[in-house]
């Protein structure tokens, strides 16, 4: 039986800073299980939970590691919970500056791309 590493997110919009943190895991050869939480639309999630579903199955990230990803929608959580000697970990992974600097409301915005390019200076108008 595979076992997985969790990610749970809203994914909007996929972009190089998810890429950067799942392949923390993939590149260590282990699986992944991408969870997107089913959250209700509105200004910051603007996608069903099922239209994200459906792009990041057709992402070549995602196209590529077929094997090794699983995706599936979860319900909306409030926490993540455990007791001890669950069998398996909690791993916080730190981002490089700049892979932490990617958002996803500024890709939605305008004013990045999902690679972390600026594309609008609030600065100069």
């Amino acid at each position: 039986m595979k076992k997985y590493s969790l990610y749970i997110g809203r994914w909007q919009n996929w972009h190089k800073g998810h890429e950067w943190l799942i392949n923390q895991q993939l590149t260590q050869g282990k699986n992944v299980w991408v969870a997107i939480r089913d959250v209700p639309q509105d200004e910051n999630n603007p996608k069903t939970a099922q239209q994200i579903l459906k792009e990041l199955s057709h992402e070549p990230f995602f196209t590529n590691n077929f094997d090794k990803i699983l995706l599936s929608i979860i319900p909306d959580i409030e926490s993540v919970n455990y007791g001890r000697g669950v069998g398996y970990d909690v791993i916080y992974h730190e981002p490089p500056t700049d892979v932490a600097a990617i958002s996803g409301t500024a890709i939605r915005t305008g004013h990045m791309t999902p690679d972390g390019t600026i594309t609008y200076d609030e600065t100069k108008g």
